[in-house]
């Protein structure tokens, strides 16, 4: 019988849009009929023939309700997806209907006819039209139910019931992927009540509603609650095996930009459970707003982040330096779309090692603040190409900085990295050798008093930026979605993380707190096992690690062994007890430097090594000038080995 009402129903919702349109209007037909009908039984107490005794109340009911439902678009409803607001709709139009009606049989009048029926007959039809409606949306998700019981759709529990987790159920109730079958709210006044016929649970009871409802995913709908519960709800989760995701945060569903289904991996501080401190705005605009602002690789991830933040900020002109067409393209674009009006987006394509068109660039718009981010930063990489490493991140951010003292440039700020200090790469080694030329040059500033201009140096150094191009976090995702392995390169590695929009907000906030020289540090919080990362995202993509004590496990982790120049921690710091300013993520560090006439010598014998490719001597000559760098690897430069 099951089988037949589905076919039935399957044949009729696959007819032509005309042909259920037809079949709408002779259910509303026969309702017109039978609740006439039925009103007459009410008011007489007997059965009536409605040819003999209700020919022309059927008549006027007929012309007065079909096309009032027609103008009140009943017939234009989708069926399988009625639901409140189509019944609202109904009411209206019957609402409508009524007092037409009820105007022409209670006060008008026809002969045979008992007025009352002007009143039982637009109740009675109400209720029929709603009601064969219902049936028909109750059938249909009663059959898709069971259809997707069959399809091992991915049953899931939201998080919150308040209006988030209203909307997100309401939108979700005809899914063909996911099934919706409750909530959870800490409220415990909210707990064992129904929305919409889903119980709500408390949380304390997750594991046994898991086994019970077989739940594979967990939906956070808490777009506004406090990152520190946020982080505290996550990592409850984390202990049983279901993949939790998210809907976007409440701005962007305010703006528009995402909607309430747009589900998302978890964000990065999810994982890390990291605070973020709102950025002081005073600071952020110090040095942006109504000035002109230069940006050296301005399409990496760091570089583009900052032009995102510095737009907002209201600048009068945005430099864009790249030396990738394609990313330059891809950050003007960007930014073109987002920019506020009357900010002067300006794409450059230009290396830093290129001193000519350095010195054009600023020169003809004379930018008030510079953010050096153009370097090679992946440290195998530039393990392999040394020279052109060097080149890059020293000769290209001394030669900028040599051109923005003489073009009076008024701020300087140089993004450098934990790799800087105590370096064993090639990497760390050239960006911590930029670092000198910056504070040497600094240096004189400060003593020659024939410097009418003098420009503000500073450096900022932070740790690993996630979801950046190379990052572990990305590549983890991509891993785990294909059902591993997880590579890592040694268990124990640490390091610390920062978001890119946390990174550049606190980069132009230090520029801002800049008095000369400074050598900022920003506070990363604890470092991170890059195995406990690993194991928190398998854990909260909804599977189980494969070891050698779980050998039924989901996903296992590889450790395939250190890579040149690597290593297992990283540090921020040279000296100690650094410095604290007003804001409670950036430290300064008083560091150890040469003058700029020792450095010009320096950076002279180098690039003779590097014009004469003398691998072994640029090492030897890199360890004279940064006296803490100890390389763990031997050249493994590609032209070196090969030549």
């Amino acid at each position: 019988m099951v089988i037949k009402i589905k076919k039935s129903l399957n044949n009729i919702l696959n007819l032509p849009r005309s042909v259920k349109t037809l079949i709408a209007i002779s259910f509303d037909f026969t309702s017109c009929v039978v609740s006439l009908w039925l009103a007459y039984f009410l008011r007489l107490g007997e059965v009536v023939s409605l040819s003999e005794r209700g020919v022309e109340a059927l008549f006027f009911a007929l012309i007065i309700s079909l096309p009032i439902f027609f103008v009140f678009g009943l017939y234009r409803a989708i069926f399988r997806y009625s639901g409140l607001y189509a019944l609202l709709i109904v009411c209206r139009a019957i609402f409508v209907y009524a007092i037409f009606y009820s105007t022409i049989i209670c006060l008008i009048g026809i002969e045979g006819v008992p007025r009352t029926v002007g009143i039982i007959q637009p109740l009675i039809l109400f209720l029929l039209t709603c009601s064969w409606r219902l049936l028909l949306r109750f059938l249909i998700s009663k059959i898709n139910a069971k259809d997707n019981m069959r399809k091992n759709l991915s049953k899931a529990l939201v998080y919150g019931s308040g209006s988030a987790g209203r909307q997100l159920v309401k939108a979700m109730q005809d899914s063909s992927e996911i099934l919706i079958k409750g909530f959870l709210d800490d409220d415990i006044h909210q707990q064992g009540r129904m929305i919409d016929g889903k119980l709500i649970y408390a949380p304390e009871k997750l594991k046994k509603i898991i086994a019970k409802k077989k739940i594979s995913l967990i939906l956070l709908a808490l777009p506004s609650i406090e990152r520190k519960r946020r982080n505290e709800i996550i990592k409850n989760l984390a202990q049983f095996k279901v993949a939790v995701r998210s809907i976007p945060g409440i701005s962007e569903l305010a703006r528009g930009e995402s909607s309430i289904t747009d589900f998302l991996d978890l964000d990065i501080d999810d994982l890390l459970g990291r605070n973020e401190v709102e950025p002081f705005q005073s600071l952020m605009s110090r040095n942006i707003f109504s000035k002109t602002i230069l940006v050296t690789g301005a399409g990496g991830s760091i570089g583009s982040e900052l032009c995102r933040q510095i737009i907002k900020l209201k600048p009068k002109k945005l430099l864009l330096v790249e030396i990738s067409e394609y990313a330059l393209y891809s950050i003007h674009s960007e930014l073109e779309q987002l920019k506020n009006k009357g900010v002067n987006v300006v794409p450059l394509l230009g290396s830093v090692q290129d001193e000519k068109r350095m010195n054009e660039i600023i020169s003809i718009w004379k930018p008030a603040s510079i953010y050096h981010t153009a370097a090679y930063k992946h440290v195998p990489i530039v393990e392999h190409n040394l020279i052109e490493g060097i080149k890059n991140n020293v000769m290209g951010t001394y030669q900028l900085a040599k051109i923005s003292l003489e073009n009076a440039v008024s701020n300087f700020v140089f993004v450098s990295t934990d790799k800087a200090v105590r370096p064993t790469n090639i990497m760390g080694a050239s960006k911590r050798m930029a670092e000198l030329c910056l504070q040497a040059f600094n240096d004189e500033v400060s003593n020659n008093q024939d410097i009418k201009v003098k420009t503000k140096f500073s450096i900022v150094r932070f740790g690993n930026v996630l979801d950046s191009s190379g990052s572990v976090i990305p590549k983890f995702r991509s891993q785990i979605k294909h059902g591993g392995p997880v590579t890592l390169t040694h268990k124990e590695i640490t390091r610390y993380f920062m978001t890119i929009t946390e990174a550049a907000q606190l980069v132009i906030q230090s520029g801002a707190l800049a008095e000369g020289g400074d050598v900022f540090v920003l506070d990363m919080g604890t470092p991170i096992k890059i195995f406990d990362l690993a194991v928190r995202m398998i854990e909260l993509s909804g599977f189980s690690l494969k070891t050698i004590h779980n050998p039924q496990g989901d996903i296992e982790i590889t450790i395939t062994g250190l890579r040149p120049g690597e290593k297992l921690y990283e540090e921020l710091l040279l000296s100690e007890n650094p410095i604290k300013t007003i804001h409670p993520k950036i430290f300064r560090s008083k560091e150890p430097f040469k003058n700029l006439n020792e450095l010009k010598n320096d950076i002279q014998m180098l690039e003779d090594l590097m014009q004469n490719n003398d691998f072994r001597n640029i090492l030897i000559k890199l360890k004279s000038i940064i006296i803490d760098y100890n390389p763990n690897t031997k050249i493994i430069d590609h032209t070196f080995m090969d030549n």
